[in-house]
């Protein structure tokens, strides 16, 4: 008698608690707006690194960092990747203090997609028909927010080719999500640490330590870093790809909805047809990923 399989707990409350965080990290931005954004970048940094360690610490992930810090080629790989994720954080951060929420909001949208095509021109990865459909809607999207939103284009595309680049660095190398943040926050320490001497020497001073409120809430940059990283780590562990797909556009429409809402920004004509664009090409990207993760279980039903 075989026994019972233990069930699995479900990926997707750690998906939702990821993809939300991230959505409604404009309201933190809104807290902490007392804070220059390079500065904020700085010690968004600082602070991500200690977080880091005690979750690899928690999670008995030691071995895994310490065989990547012995891996020069690894090394080489995080180096870029971090220099990428401070940029990504650095421009969503300057978006959202000048209230182009919409931008930033897109630019996320716009990800997924081009994460599709950098799988197809780099590793080389074959598309579907209808997935070559999803990149010409966006293409189209692109190109009219080029005509009517230019001086904003620059933020959507910024912020999709660096993340876009920096998940396609990670995928090329060994190391798991965690553990590739912790280096890439320690990489990135010296420098966060001159950006935050450098605000300190000024006249204005250190934004750290004006207030015991404020400094409270920029040591917070760190767990809202980390946190929803390792929340995304366990749902996709837990989870299909075309399920998390899915929930992932949950946080560019938390954006959009906090753009309309709580920062009241006008919604431009070459901004609206763009976001019909993008999500047109969404929902036929999502649609072909669910069709093709049915196509295995119909397989197998009907073989059975």
């Amino acid at each position: 008698m075989n026994p019972t399989p233990i069930p699995q707990p479900s990926g997707l409350p750690a998906a939702l608690g990821a993809y939300i965080i991230w959505g409604f990290l404009p309201l933190y931005l809104i807290i902490v707006s007392a804070v220059p954004p390079f500065e904020l970048v700085g010690w968004r940094i600082i602070w991500t690194l200690p977080v880091c360690v005690l979750i690899v610490l928690v999670r008995r992930q030691w071995p895994e960092l310490r065989a990547a810090l012995g891996n020069r080629r690894v090394l080489l790989v995080l180096l870029g990747s971090s220099a990428l994720i401070a940029t990504n954080w650095f421009v969503y951060t300057w978006a959202i203090y000048e209230k182009q929420v919409y931008a930033a909001s897109l630019g996320y949208y716009i990800n997924p997609l081009l994460n599709v095509l950098l799988g197809t021109l780099v590793l080389r990865e074959k598309l579907s028909r209808a997935q070559w459909l999803a990149v010409g809607l966006a293409a189209i999207g692109v190109a009219v927010l080029a005509t009517g939103a230019l001086t904003t284009l620059w933020i959507s595309l910024t912020l999709a080719f660096s993340f876009g680049t920096y998940g396609l660095l990670r995928k090329q190398v060994p190391v798991g999500s965690l553990p590739g943040l912790t280096i890439e926050s320690a990489l990135l320490l010296l420098p966060a640490c001159g950006i935050a001497a450098w605000y300190a020497g000024t006249p204005g001073g250190s934004s750290f330590g004006v207030t015991p409120w404020l400094s409270f809430w920029i040591m917070m940059g760190g767990v809202f870093t980390a946190i929803p990283l390792l929340m995304f780590a366990v749902a996709a562990k837990r989870m299909d790809y075309s399920q998390l797909g899915f929930i992932q556009f949950l946080a560019p429409s938390i954006v959009f909805v906090l753009g309309l809402t709580v920062f009241r920004q006008e919604l431009l004509l070459a901004q609206a047809i763009c976001f019909a664009f993008i999500w047109t090409a969404l929902a036929i990207f999502v649609w072909d990923m669910w069709a093709k993760s049915r196509a295995p279980a119909k397989a197998g039903a009907s073989g059975r």
